[in-house]
């Protein structure tokens, strides 16, 4: 599934139990996120959280966000059995 989120082409990489408000990421998704390969949303106490994540070939790679590392981080720090969502940003 993709989805177009401020001008900018996401994949749904990864969907548990999520519903991707599309509106709702609209407004949070912020010029911030652009430089990210990959966009973490996880739902804590009903709000909505964004991280973003990195591949290594990424110019703005750094270890607290590698890509390789998010499903380390849902564990220890998102809310256990939460509902979250992993988008890959299309670059084109």
């Amino acid at each position: 599934m993709k989805i177009v989120i401020n001008d900018i082409e996401y994949e749904v990489v990864e969907n548990n139990n999520a519903t991707i408000d599309e509106e709702q990421l609209k407004e949070m998704l912020t010029e911030y996120f652009q430089d990210f390969d990959y966009i973490l949303g996880d739902y804590a106490y009903s709000k909505l959280r964004l991280k973003g994540f990195n591949e290594k070939d990424n110019k703005n790679y750094k270890n607290i966000n590698a890509y390789e590392n998010i499903h380390e981080y849902i564990e220890k720090y998102c809310a256990y059995g939460c509902k979250y969502f992993i988008l890959k940003q299309i670059r084109k």
